[in-house]
């Protein structure tokens, strides 16, 4: 055992991480939400209005991991792996930046519709979210949420593999629907984005289940 985990058994650990984590899985159903919304939207006007809340939840995001780095910097005795944190805090932080990707492109390339798939994805996006928060909201004492924490990222794991068929599906869609080789372009960038937010929701709640097992 080294010092530091020696360490750790008696001296007070630092809680002032967990209302960090809290406020940053809040952040990203805030975003997730947004999202949502954006993909049931139908006008430029509605879309743009929506991308600018977006991008200031996704600043909002970049201060609280800042504020989580500076903490990690200033703390002696942490409540779990220094790593660890430093992972956890930037996942989420790629998705809250992907899911502000999507909204950029979607404004920027101005398609000429949004395609189903994308408030499917949207939606599954949304309900990962939601799970992270609960595990997220657990983490102040993982050991008796342990089981509520793997239900919850077992759940996300699920919405990944369902995202992954959606996509696919979509792109197949896409390239035999489409013929607008612009429009085709454009549609597939967005989907591999949506497809990219759920792969890094997994993300996080793979770095929670490394916690889990590292405080067993």
């Amino acid at each position: 055992m080294n010092i530091d985990k020696f360490l750790k058994f008696f001296v007070p650990k630092d809680h002032s991480f967990f209302p960090l984590f809290a406020e940053d899985a809040q952040n990203l159903v805030k975003a997730a939400s947004l999202l949502r919304i954006l993909m049931a939207s139908t006008t430029v006007e509605d879309h743009e209005k929506v991308n600018k809340e977006i991008k200031d939840i996704e600043l909002i995001g970049d201060e609280i991991t800042n504020k989580t780095f500076v903490q990690l910097n200033k703390s002696f005795i942490t409540p779990f792996d220094r790593e660890d944190i430093h992972e956890l805090t930037a996942h989420i932080d790629d998705v809250v930046d992907s899911i502000n990707g999507v909204s950029r492109r979607i404004c920027l390339y101005k398609p000429k519709k949004l395609i189903p798939v994308y408030k499917e994805m949207a939606e599954l996006i949304f309900n990962a979210a939601t799970e992270i928060e609960v595990c997220i909201q657990g983490l102040n004492d993982a050991a008796a949420n342990k089981d509520k924490i793997l239900v919850a990222c077992d759940k996300v794991k699920n919405i990944e593999h369902l995202a992954d068929e959606l996509y696919f599906v979509g792109v197949s869609e896409l390239f035999e629907k489409e013929e607008d080789p612009k429009e085709l372009l454009k549609n597939n960038k967005i989907l591999e984005i949506l497809e990219r937010c759920v792969d890094e929701e997994e993300d996080v709640t793979d770095t929670l289940r490394a916690i889990l097992i590292k405080m067993a």
